[in-house]
This record gives structure tokens, sequence and C-alpha cells, in this order.
């Protein structure tokens, strides 16, 4: 492992991906970094750019498709250490960008912090949630942003500012490569008023989205004024199968994935939904889902 020489504690080589995303697909990363500092993850970026060696970030792998061909770049997984840290502040709580979300909202509701619990029974960790502002009907993640640490390729960490950030759906002006923590602003209420709250929206989630079968969440953003779940209904395809993939008779913009279900099938799906889609409605759907 010469490209990491004196980095062997938190660098590995051909690491299956499969586990490490929710829809369990895909072949394995070339290099696979866990960095639990961010001196460590310094390091490691200034190594892979030196070698041009394709980076790649890593949550909590739920809004993620990885080819069957695996990641022929370093795979930096941002889960361990100060990255998973989380604190109380005088305004709300400061999450490292592998802080996991669920988590995070029961965190609030134990310390009688309001204002996360819209964000309820979404996976994934602060880094990814704040990238995409992940959200629903019940609010955005952007919201509630009061400053994100980010880092670019030249390893040099610096914050951002709420009135430095734009949040859009599904979208932010964040440019930079890493994301490595975030504060965020909340209220105080009971505990117990945020806490029913948090149940009634985990109750209207699972029984309008399939949470308990191997999915990556949304597949394709909504277009504006429109809903993606509902012009694929309108197209027919609920149930709809490629190999082991197919769509969610819950939830259509849902691709769920049977036990050895190939990258292949959920691509050859996402086609044959687009196209149908495209016949029906005239509208080209978008990806949410992230393909590597």
């Amino acid at each position: 492992m010469k490209l990491f020489d004196g980095l062997e504690a938190i660098v590995e080589e051909d690491v299956p991906m499969a586990p490490r995303t929710s829809f369990q697909i895909g072949g394995a990363a070339k290099y696979f970094i866990t960095p639990r500092t961010v001196d460590e993850l310094q390091q490691a970026v200034t190594r892979c750019r030196e070698n041009d060696l394709a980076m790649y970030v890593l949550g909590k792998g739920s809004n993620l498709l990885v080819d069957d061909a695996g990641v022929k770049g370093a795979v930096i997984h941002l889960g361990q250490g100060e990255f998973a840290d989380v604190t109380m502040t005088e305004t709300g709580i400061r999450a490292g960008a592998g802080a996991d979300m669920g988590r995070l909202v029961l965190r609030c509701v134990r310390e009688g912090l309001s204002g996360m619990e819209g964000l309820t029974g979404i996976p994934g960790t602060v880094g990814g949630c704040v990238r995409m502002n992940a959200g629903g009907a019940f609010g955005d993640i952007g919201n509630i942003v009061e400053n994100v640490v980010v880092m670019g390729l030249d390893a040099q960490p610096f914050t951002r500012f709420r009135t430095d950030l734009a949040f859009a759906y599904r979208t932010t002006n964040i440019a930079s490569k890493f994301i490595l923590g975030a504060e965020f602003r909340l209220g105080h209420d009971d505990p117990h008023r945020i806490l029913k709250q948090v149940k009634q929206i985990w109750i209207y989630k699972k029984n309008t989205q399939p949470l308990n079968y191997r999915n990556a969440g949304c597949v394709f953003r909504n277009p504006r004024g429109l809903s993606a779940g509902a012009l694929i209904d309108r197209a027919g395809l609920k149930g709809k199968r490629v190999g082991g993939a197919f769509v969610s008779d819950k939830h259509a913009n849902f691709i769920l994935a049977d036990p050895g279900t190939k990258a292949a099938d959920v691509l050859k799906l996402i086609n044959v939904i687009r196209e149908a889609v495209y016949k029906q409605a005239e509208v080209y759907l978008e990806l949410e889902l992230e393909v590597w």
C-alpha cells in the first residue's frame, strides 16, 4: 500500500461496497478510507490528489447505487472519531458529518430541542443530508442550518455561515468536496410534545413508504409542481420489475431490490421508468439517487 504509507490504520483495499449501502448492491472500492480526525482526512486527500486518484465521499449509503464493477478510486467514509461527534451549543446542536440523522433526532427529543423532528425517518448522515438539503413534507434540513464546516481538495477547512448558504429543493450551493460538520439552530420545547410529533411523522412514513425493504429512498426528483411518484403510478409502473429490481406498490418513487439484485437491473428499470413517464406525460425525470 505504497500510496498510503503511514496511513495503514485507516486505509483498506478492495472493500465490498454492497454492505455499506442501503440497496446492498455494488462491487468493491479499490481503496476504502475511514479517517478519524481532520488531520487524517487532510493527509488522505493530499495523497489522493498527488496521485490523481478519484475520491468519493460516503456517509450512510442511503441515497446511493454503486456499479457492479465497483469503484476504481478511493471511497472516503466520514463516520468515525470526531466526524461522528455531537455537542450541545447555546443555540442548538453541533454535529459531525458522520453523525446518524435518526440518532440526532432522538438526541434532540431528549434535550428538549425542537426543529429537527421534521427529519424523522430520513436515513443518512448529517453531511449527506446537508449536501442534498434532505427533507420532505415536514420540512427540510436547510431551514435549521446555522453554519457548515467544509473542505475542498486543497485540504483546508473553513466555515460557511447561514448568510452565505443557499438551500433549495434537494440541493445547496455548497461546492466543496467535503462537508465536515454543521451547526443547527433549534428552539426549546417540552420533550414529550416533540416526541409525540416524531411518533406521528414516523407512523405516517411507515404507512406511505416501503421502509422495511432494501431501497435507496426516492429515486427521482419531483418535477416542479408535480410528484414523481404520482407520474410513475399514472404510467402504470407500480410492481414493474427488471431482474431483482422492482417499483414499490406502496410508493412508486421507490425502487426495491431483492437479494442478489444487480446495479444493472436498477439502472435498466430507471430507464424503463423514464421512457414510460415521458411517453405518458412528456416529463423527463431527473435522478435524486446518486450513482457511482
